[in-house]
């Protein structure tokens, strides 16, 4: 190996040292805040550790929903929770005509699933939601939420949420939603340079309901696991 090429690996090497470093201290930073804001936080260091972690946080034969997302597929736990060892309100297999009166019944599940669209460096819960049904889980009914979300998610502020939304979250979800959005076709948030609620006017907006969560009436009611790997969008 060359001086050169020996000089490349070693600072190669140093950069993905301070990388993980830096990955390391805003998941203890925003693992911290939460803790603080009252929502009992862990860290995973990787999306197979999510169903081990899981399992110690719900008890077999309760009830279970989840919102829509990339980040519980990308993780397994939809497959997990149809392995029969839970009451699964399965909303992906259910027929569009039932889907309103299965997120009325999840309102009322021992425990929902989600991730979320960011999550501050400070604690806070940042979601928005197209129907609504997610974020009002979030905020009352179940006994306990359970957060899941990569590294990915992580922002330094609530304007950072927004912003990340607006850019990522919103035309990705529309694209893998195939819907008919101003988003979908160019990859931009109609409302980008507007405030929270700004964007476009179509029927199938996916920005709808914004709900800020800074702190959690119930100290054992929302869990928040943070992934050590990007997840979802």
């Amino acid at each position: 190996m060359s001086d050169l090429v020996k000089a490349y690996e070693e600072h190669r090497q140093w950069l993905s040292a301070l990388q993980e470093t830096a990955d390391a201290k805003r998941l203890e930073k925003t693992c911290a805040a939460l803790f603080d804001n009252r929502m009992e936080a862990f860290i995973a260091e990787k999306k197979e550790d999510v169903i081990p972690l899981l399992k110690t946080l719900m008890t077999p034969g309760c009830s279970v929903s989840t919102g829509g997302s990339a980040t519980l597929d990308e993780c397994g736990v939809i497959e997990f929770l149809r392995s029969g060892d839970y009451d699964f309100l399965d909303r992906f297999r259910t027929e569009p005509a039932q889907l309103k009166e299965l997120f009325r019944r999840a309102l009322s599940a021992d425990c929902y699933l989600m991730s979320a669209n960011a999550i501050t460096e400070d604690g806070l819960l940042y979601n928005v939601d197209g129907r609504g049904n997610r974020v009002a889980a979030l905020t009352f009914g179940p006994d306990r939420v359970i957060v899941i979300a990569g590294i990915n998610k992580i922002v330094t502020s609530l304007d950072d949420a927004v912003r990340r939304v607006k850019e990522a979250s919103a035309p990705l979800n529309c694209r893998r939603l195939n819907q008919d959005t101003p988003c979908t076709h160019t990859g931009l948030c109609a409302g980008r340079t507007g405030g929270m609620g700004a964007g476009c006017r179509a029927e199938s907006r996916v920005c709808n309901s914004y709900v800020v969560t800074a702190r959690q009436g119930d100290p054992d009611r929302i869990k928040v696991i943070l992934v050590n790997e990007p997840l979802g969008y």
